[in-house]
């Protein structure tokens, strides 16, 4: 389950930096380093449903929250329904 989420987040990745402005692609790879660690602890813990990954990115988010200013979390909160609906479309046709 773990190698789908992995395949999400780097096309997702790519088509961000392919197609994304600089607020895009800020956000891309200041997400793309919680979902990196996230996607670690998951593997750590043997936890690998959808479920699981929303928990610990809610995590990230709530941090993110606390480190980034306003316009800063709102574009990382955006980027995440990006990634999360790559995610999902990735795991129906799986």
């Amino acid at each position: 389950m773990l190698e789908h989420y992995e395949d999400a987040l780097e096309q997702w990745i790519a088509s961000v930096v392919s197609h994304g402005d600089d607020d895009a692609l800020f956000a891309c790879g200041y997400l793309q380093g919680h979902v990196a660690v996230v996607l670690s602890q998951l593997e750590a813990q043997g936890a690998t449903d959808l479920d699981a990954l929303m928990l610990k990115m809610t995590d990230c988010l709530a941090l993110a929250r606390q480190e980034l200013n306003d316009v800063d979390f709102a574009l990382v909160e955006q980027a995440w329904a990006q990634l999360h609906a790559k995610i999902v479309s990735q795991l129906a046709t799986a």
